[in-house]
C-alpha cells in the first residue's frame, strides 16, 4: 500500500528540489562570469603591447596639402583603424623633403609641376626652331609677335597639353656679341622674342648646338639669362662646365624626371662652337663621350627617368652615321631611359636599344622657309617606366608648321616605317617594340 504523503510534506520537498537546483545554477553562473573578466583582461594585456610598438605614419593632411604625423589609433577618429596602406604614404612623400627645400632645388636645378593626371607624366619633344628676324621663318609673326600664325593653333594645343615640353633652341637671345668668322650661318634673335617659347608652352630647352655660341661668350651668356629671366629652364650650355653639363630635374607628382643634352657637333679638336671650362662659358660637348656618360650616371642614380637630348648626326641626311651608331647603345648602357636627337635638320628613324626608344633625328620644327616632314614625340610614363611612345605628323612649309592629318599623316608614318627597324607604327603613330 503506497505510503500517502501530507500537503505540508510535499510543499517542503518542493521546496528541497528547487534549492538544489538553484544552488549549482548560481555557482556555474558565477563561474562563466569570472572566466568571461579574466579573458577580457588577458586580451587587452596581450594586444597592448602591439599597438604601442606599431610606428607613427606620415600622411598629408587632405585639403591643405600640410603634413602631420598621425598614428594608427587617432586615423579618421576611429580607434583602431588601420591607414589605407602604407605604401601610398611612402608615394606621396618620395620627394617631400626636396620639395619643400627651395634653395636645395634652386642649387640642384629641380623643378616642380602638378601632372595633368595623377600618376603619369606626359613629355613631348621637338626639333629646332629659330628666331632670327634676319631669316625668313620669322616672316609670319614679324609683324605682331603671334606665334601661332607660324606653328598652328592645333600643334600649340599639343604642346601645352604636355607636362613637359622640350625642344632645340638653336640661336642666341641677345643684342651684343659678333658673329664668329667664316661662319656661313650665325643666329642671334631678339631677347623678347623668347616670349615665343612661353607661347607655345615650352617648359625646357637645351642650348647643346652649333649655334648657341654663333655671336660668342657674350651673347650666350645673355642667352643664359633671358631663358632664366622668362622662367625657361636650360640643359646643355653654361657660364662654366659645371653648369654646362648638370642636368634639369623635373618632380611631376612623384615621378623625379632628369634632363641631360650634350652636341657632338663640330667633330673637331677646335670647334667655332666652344666647349665650357673650369672659367669660360660654352656648350656641354661629347665629341669625347665619357663626361656625358658619367652625368648620364649621376641623372639615373638621383631620377626615376632619364632623358638624353642629343645634337648629332649629317645634316640632310635620314641615314645614321658611325657616331650615332657607337654612342646611342653607351647611352642606353649608361642609365638613359630615352634618346631624343637632332641636327640632321630632317627626320630619321625610331629604333629602340637595350630596351631604350631611340628617335636619331626629329628634324626641324619650325626653323625655315623649306617645305620638310617633321614631328613630335610624345611619351606617356609611370613609376614603372614607359607607357606609351607616340609619333606625331607634322609638316613645316611656307614659314609654318602644321599637324598632318588623314592621307598626309599615313605617307609620313609610312615613311618612318620604312627607315625604322625594330619597331612597330600604327596608324595613330604609337610606337611599340
Amino acid at each position: 500500500m503506497a505510503k500517502k504523503i501530507s500537503r505540508k510534506n510535499k510543499k517542503k520537498k518542493r521546496i528541497r528540489l528547487h534549492r538544489s537546483f538553484i544552488m549549482p545554477f548560481l555557482v556555474t553562473l558565477t563561474a562563466v562570469a569570472a572566466i568571461g573578466v579574466l579573458a577580457l583582461a588577458a586580451h587587452q594585456w596581450i594586444m597592448e603591447p602591439v599597438k604601442t610598438k606599431r610606428p607613427d605614419i606620415v600622411r598629408p593632411d587632405q585639403g591643405n596639402g600640410n603634413w602631420e604625423k598621425v598614428d594608427y589609433e587617432e586615423k579618421d577618429g576611429e580607434e583602431g583603424q588601420e591607414p589605407s596602406g602604407p605604401e601610398e604614404t611612402e608615394t606621396a612623400s618620395k620627394y617631400r623633403e626636396e620639395l619643400d627645400d627651395a634653395a636645395y632645388m634652386e642649387e640642384n636645378n629641380i623643378y616642380a609641376v602638378e601632372p595633368a593626371t595623377p600618376g603619369q607624366v606626359t613629355l613631348a619633344f621637338a626639333g629646332d626652331v629659330l628666331f632670327d628676324d634676319h631669316y625668313a621663318i620669322t616672316g609670319p609673326v614679324r609683324s605682331d609677335g603671334d606665334i601661332s600664325k607660324g606653328v598652328s593653333p592645333e600643334v600649340i594645343e599639343r604642346m601645352q597639353s604636355a607636362d613637359i615640353m622640350m625642344l632645340n633652341n638653336e640661336f642666341a637671345y641677345s643684342d651684343r656679341g659678333t658673329p664668329i668668322e667664316e661662319k656661313q650661318f650665325t643666329f642671334r634673335a631678339r631677347p623678347e622674342t623668347v616670349s615665343y617659347l612661353n607661347d607655345m608652352g615650352v617648359d625646357i630647352v637645351s642650348l647643346a648646338n652649333n649655334h648657341a655660341y654663333d655671336y660668342g661668350p657674350e651673347a650666350l651668356t645673355d642667352t643664359l639669362d633671358t631663358l632664366r629671366e622668362a622662367g625657361i629652364p636650360y640643359v646643355g650650355a653654361g657660364r662654366e662646365i659645371g653648369e654646362a653639363r648638370k642636368p634639369v630635374y623635373y618632380i611631376v607628382g612623384d615621378i623625379k624626371i632628369a634632363f641631360v643634352s650634350a652636341t657632338q657637333i663640330e667633330r673637331l679638336d677646335t670647334p667655332d662652337t666652344k666647349e665650357a671650362t673650369e672659367n669660360s662659358p660654352g656648350v656641354f660637348r661629347c665629341w669625347n663621350g665619357e663626361k656625358l656618360l658619367e652625368t648620364i650616371r649621376e641623372a639615373a642614380a638621383n631620377s626615376d627617368f632619364v632623358v638624353a637630348y642629343i645634337h648629332w648626326g649629317t645634316e640632310n641626311q635620314a641615314e645614321l652615321d658611325w657616331a650615332q651608331l657607337k654612342q646611342a647603345p653607351e647611352l642606353a648602357a649608361a642609365g638613359a631611359d630615352l634618346v631624343i636627337g637632332d641636327h640632321p635638320h630632317c627626320l630619321q628613324p625610331i629604333g629602340v636599344i637595350q630596351g631604350v626608344p631611340v628617335i636619331y633625328s626629329l628634324g626641324n620644327f619650325w626653323f625655315n622657309s623649306k617645305t620638310l616632314d617633321t614631328g613630335m614625340v610624345e611619351v606617356v610614363i609611370d613609376e614603372t617606366g614607359i607607357v606609351s611612345y607616340q609619333f606625331v605628323p607634322c609638316l613645316q612649309s611656307g614659314c609654318r608648321t602644321t599637324l598632318l592629318q588623314g592621307a598626309e599623316k599615313e605617307r609620313v608614318l609610312t615613311y618612318m616605317r620604312s627607315i625604322s627597324e625594330g619597331v612597330r607604327i600604327d596608324g595613330d603613330g604609337f610606337v611599340s617594340w
